[in-house]
């Protein structure tokens, strides 16, 4: 699959909004039923697509968290691509109808933020249902009547696909949906899904896919759709190497819907195994952004055997996602992992260096 064929090259990088979508990529849909599900808290509308005529019914959301905008760039080729000539593409819809809302939180969109604009995080509000993104959302669940569920999330950089050095650049999750995390047929039918993906995945990005924590929390919408007997696949989009704008984290999250949808489409759920799902390495948090060690070699400060942890903060200046670095940890780092690493006892990692000045800053004022 050419994911370039259909990459909406319109609407790029980190800063996704309801603006941005409305100037680069709702104006080039035609014959795409295009419906106003609700309203944000701030009167933003927020809009769903469907596509499909088959009686299988897929229901997916982006950007429940407003900086989360990973998985709508790729469903926004998602879209291109079930709207293409694509066999593949054919098959999917004369047996699939999917609604798509891509983006569920418009306010935090805007913001940049996690939380909507009453400062509530959207996915901890499925029982309460207090704010109207939250009440859009459900009405929109209870009128389309889903099959399964898509719900679509970043991750941070920090998640490693278990104890090895391999960043987790897809997870997935089959929600618990009770406080045991009991095996029912409903959490099964997303956990073999979900090894479909998986092992598509493994193709591409071997040893990158993980799988992310099952605690039971009935406030998150993943658990509260689970729990009504709906399949729901929970997808994080995180980190490939030097790929902060997360472009090619994007294409590897259009292939994972192409083939879940594919799956379905064609009734191959069965041919997969609940038990390749626990195979999945569970996410840890073993990386930094930025990892220097030996850092006492031009900080005296410092003691010796510790390693300085950055990570970036993620800052919106000007319809702009900058990247600010940050230590957040001095101390025995061991079993740790940067998506740069620097040794400081090396002359030639010293000279890169010098010509990163707002690191080289960070480290020579740290403190243990």
């Amino acid at each position: 699959m050419n994911h370039s064929q259909y990459k909406e090259t319109l609407v790029q990088a980190r800063y996704v909004t309801n603006e941005v979508l409305q100037k680069n990529w709702y104006t080039k849909l035609s014959n795409i039923s295009l419906s106003v599900i609700g309203q944000s808290e701030e009167g933003e509308e927020i809009a769903s697509i469907t596509l499909g005529r088959g009686s299988k019914k897929v229901l997916m959301w982006s950007q429940m968290h407003g900086n989360e905008s990973t998985t709508t760039k790729a469903a926004l080729d998602l879209v291109n691509f079930l709207s293409s000539k694509n066999e593949l593409a054919k098959i999917i819809n004369d047996n699939c109808t999917i609604t798509l809302v891509p983006i569920l939180n418009p306010d935090g969109a805007k913001r940049y933020t996690r939380a909507n604009a009453n400062n509530i995080d959207l996915n901890r509000d499925a029982k309460l249902l207090s704010q109207l993104e939250s009440q859009a959302l459900r009405k929109l669940f209870e009128a389309f009547g889903p099959d399964y569920c898509f719900n679509l999330h970043d991750q941070r950089t920090l998640f490693s696909a278990g104890n090895a050095k391999k960043p987790a650049t897809i997870s997935f999750l089959s929600p618990a949906s009770d406080p045991e995390r009991k095996m029912n047929p409903t959490r099964e039918s997303a956990m073999k899904l979900i090894v479909a993906m998986n092992q598509e995945l493994q193709k591409e990005i071997p040893g990158q896919v993980g799988r992310y924590d099952d605690g039971f929390n009935d406030n998150c919408v993943g658990d509260f759709f689970q729990m009504k007997k709906v399949p729901t696949i929970l997808f994080e989009a995180g980190h490939y190497p030097n790929d902060y704008e997360r472009e090619k984290t994007r294409e590897y999250i259009f292939h994972s819907l192409i083939e879940a949808l594919k799956v379905i489409a064609e009734n191959r759920i069965h041919e997969f195994r609940v038990a390749d799902y626990f195979k999945i390495p569970e996410n840890e948090k073993r990386f930094y952004d930025i990892l220097v060690k030996n850092p006492q070699e031009i900080n005296p400060d410092l003691t010796p055997n510790v390693s300085v942890g950055i990570r970036f903060k993620e800052v919106l200046e000007t319809n702009r996602v900058l990247f600010e670095p940050e230590i957040v940890d001095v101390a025995e780092l061991n079993g740790y992992f940067g998506h740069e690493t620097f040794d400081c006892s090396l002359k030639n990692d010293v000279e890169q260096l010098h010509s990163r000045k707002e690191i080289l800053n960070l480290i020579v004022n740290s403190k243990n």
